[in-house]
């Protein structure tokens, strides 16, 4: 670089209206390093045009952006009275701006006169310099603020079966209108698989029935709901609208194996409760599967209410209550660790309404 601008200087006559020293000594030099490719014009003589492409990327540590909004607008108007008028100021703090401006850069920018205001050589350069900065702090802030009002990204859910009759289908919905940019990425799995899906970052969250959770793995309800009788069409409980738990005792009843574990559970501590023995003809881990069996009259089953929305030919619901405290309940879980920018959004979104 050095040995360049010898060679620059040394072809270009001393004789012009300024010498190439002066207009050098009004730029600021820096190393090869601390600039970045943009085209600028620097005016060295009246007669030939030395093209420089460089923009130094550390200016705006020197000052503060309010002086280069003030700069720039002088720079168009070329008249200090106009430019203060438009960024709403008085003519003197404008001019007080671009003096500390000019000692900051130790360069003179305008050249004044009583009757015109011109840029200098320097102040030319800097002008392409200050547009750019100006220009980059404006892309800077409307990415923050996009990233404030509108999540992106992708989100991986694990979701348990029973979530897909009302739960889930909510979930989506709401997700579409409030994070609209934000993919969401299902995978079925038992509350069981979870907490180790979530270790793994295999998911982001987990949607899945109440289970004890590991140390990092927070839980938290997203929805409470209550129970419904699914009866063939032609049982005698049929026709009652609000059958009770007593009502069950004896009859025969398809009832949650251990890969229905949270609702089995459940529906013993309601007949231990109550003191209701049904009589167990099946034993099926899913809902979908016990409502199956409900339709062909094999017996009847107590589901969690939002599995109405499933359609089975034969089949009626009743509500039933099982308890003055049991409830059919989801439960999100997520990792506090987890460092995915729309996670916090989505727990916002499925927080109870």
């Amino acid at each position: 670089m050095a040995s360049l601008l010898t060679r620059i200087l040394g072809a270009i006559p001393q004789s012009g209206p300024k010498t190439v020293e002066n207009h050098l000594l009004s730029v600021p030099i820096f190393s090869r390093s601390e600039w970045r490719c943009s085209e600028v014009s620097l005016d060295i003589d009246p007669r030939p045009k030395l093209k420089l492409h460089r923009i130094n990327t550390r200016m705006a540590s020197m000052f503060e952006l309010a002086q280069l909004r003030c700069f720039v607008e002088v720079a168009r108007e070329l008249h200090f009275g106009r430019a203060a008028q438009r960024l709403n100021m008085t003519q003197p703090p404008l001019s007080r701006q671009i003096q500390m401006l000019e000692r900051e850069l130790k360069a003179s920018l305008f050249e004044r006169t009583s009757r015109s205001v011109v840029l200098t050589p320097a102040g030319r350069v800097f002008l392409v310099e200050a547009k750019a900065i100006l220009e980059r702090s404006e892309e800077a802030a409307k990415i923050v603020r996009d990233a404030a009002e509108t999540a992106r990204g992708q989100l991986k859910i694990g979701i348990v079966a029973a979530t897909t009759y009302s739960l889930l289908p909510g979930i989506v919905v709401r997700a579409r209108e409030v994070l609209p940019h934000v993919d969401l990425a299902f995978e079925e799995l038992t509350s069981i698989e979870q907490p180790e899906a979530l270790s793994f970052s295999r998911i982001d969250v987990g949607i899945a029935r109440p289970i004890t959770c590991p140390d990092g793995v927070n839980s938290r309800c997203i929805m409470r709901g209550g129970f419904s009788l699914a009866l063939p069409l032609d049982h005698p409980l049929a026709r009652r609208r609000r059958p009770t738990m007593e009502q069950l005792h004896g009859e025969r009843f398809i009832m949650y194996s251990e890969g229905g574990r949270y609702m089995r559970d459940l529906l013993l501590a309601a007949f231990k409760m109550s003191s209701v023995r049904p009589l167990y003809v099946q034993h099926m881990a899913q809902a979908q599967a016990i409502l199956s069996l409900v339709s062909t009259g094999l017996g009847i089953g107590v589901v969690p209410e939002e599995t109405r929305n499933a359609c089975f030919d034969n089949v009626v619901f009743r509500p039933i209550k099982l308890g003055p405290s049991i409830a059919a309940e989801f439960h999100a879980l997520w990792r506090p660790a987890n460092r995915n920018p729309v996670l916090s959004p989505f727990l916002e979104l499925i927080e109870p309404q």
